[in-house]
């Protein structure tokens, strides 16, 4: 029998589905705040810090997405008060951190005794082994982000267009900006066993810079990206399962595919 059939037979396989929609809608999402504020680095900041609290818990015999969790939102409270403090670009302090998390990462995976299997699972992902919990998890940092955007959007897009100016009018920039970056953070953490620590990176980039390439409406674009996330998820899922291929591998290949067709019919090149 074909997918479509088969598919609602087993439950694993309705997790997966659920938490590609989730996964692609929330990533692309914050993607687009992060296309716009010009700081792309921090996807690979974040999916480094909940990938070395991932690794620590497991070290500590300690929960590992709560631990991921605890390092993200660390990572996303220290990028700003480090580059005010030292005068820095956000993508400088990013990187900064990144290697700070990277060293931290690594070496924790060295100290790991016996099977590594639970530790590659947070670089790869596994999305077809993802629990209730972990798709609760998932809809609601989804639900937050639009709920965020819902109420504060005038704002965000004054803060995305110009930091100074929106500050120079009364908005409250550094707290609309602080608070996208843990979002952001929180978003990367709960999406580490769907794609994978070395691989989010590209979902958060690719769908929002594909949008990016069709329209200049800024709903338009949180739209799109959201939409071109979960396309690349779900066809992710439906290649894997048919050819037995890694799931986050095709995802992001899926989203790079997207990017090339929407810079091709691009009204702004």
């Amino acid at each position: 029998m074909g997918f479509p059939i088969t598919i609602f037979h087993y439950k694993f396989l309705l997790r997966a589905i659920f938490a590609s929609i989730l996964g692609g809608l929330g990533c692309g999402m914050i993607g687009v705040w992060i296309i716009l504020a010009r700081i792309p680095f921090v996807g690979v900041a974040m999916s480094h810090a909940a990938f070395a609290g991932a690794i620590t818990g497991l070290l500590f015999g300690l929960n590992p997405l709560l631990m991921a969790i605890l390092f993200a939102l660390i990572a996303s409270g220290l990028i700003g008060p480090v580059a005010e403090r030292a005068d820095l670009d956000p993508n400088i302090s990013l990187g900064i951190i990144f290697s700070i998390l990277l060293g931290i990462a690594f070496l924790g995976m060295g100290l790991l005794h016996g099977p590594k299997t639970e530790a590659l699972n947070f670089i790869w992902g596994n999305i077809l082994l993802l629990s209730d919990s972990d798709l609760l998890s998932l809809l609601i940092i989804v639900l937050v982000i639009l709920l965020i955007l819902i109420l504060f959007f005038k704002e965000i897009m004054a803060v995305l267009f110009h930091r100074e100016i929106a500050r120079s009018v009364g908005i409250p920039e550094r707290s609309i900006f602080y608070l996208l970056i843990t979002l952001a953070g929180l978003t990367v953490a709960l999406s580490l066993n769907t794609i994978g620590g070395l691989l989010i990176f590209s979902l958060i980039i690719n769908p929002p810079s594909a949008a990016y390439q069709l329209t200049y409406d800024l709903k338009q674009m949180f739209f799109l990206s959201g939409l071109f996330g979960v396309i690349s998820c779900l066809f992710g899922l439906l290649f894997s399962y048919l050819f037995n291929t890694p799931t986050g591998a095709v995802i992001i290949i899926t989203s790079s595919v997207i990017f090339g067709i929407a810079l091709i019919f691009s009204p702004k090149r």
